[in-house]
């Protein structure tokens, strides 16, 4: 019987967003709870996604369209992963 590798901080940090989801297969929630158990770096990041996701989720559509089209084309990109 084989055992899994130890969880890791990068693989949290790619987990992220379907952990909150609740996207996560069970065997991986529990990985991943056992980590953020011991890791308070990793418990910080997710403090923070949450209060991004919660800060994200009060704009709304008169805020965007209020935004200098500069910053509402740099804030696109980041989210497309642009570099540009």
């Amino acid at each position: 019987m084989s055992t899994a590798p130890p969880y890791v901080c990068r693989q949290f940090v790619e987990d992220v967003t379907a952990y909150l989801e609740g996207a996560l297969g069970a065997d991986v929630v529990a990985r991943v709870d056992a980590h953020l158990a011991d890791c308070p770096h990793c418990r910080e990041y997710l403090r923070e996604m949450r209060i991004t996701i919660a800060t994200g989720g009060t704009i709304g559509e008169a805020d965007i369209d209020a935004m200098p089209s500069d910053l509402r084309n740099r804030l696109l990109d980041a989210f497309r992963g642009s570099t540009a």
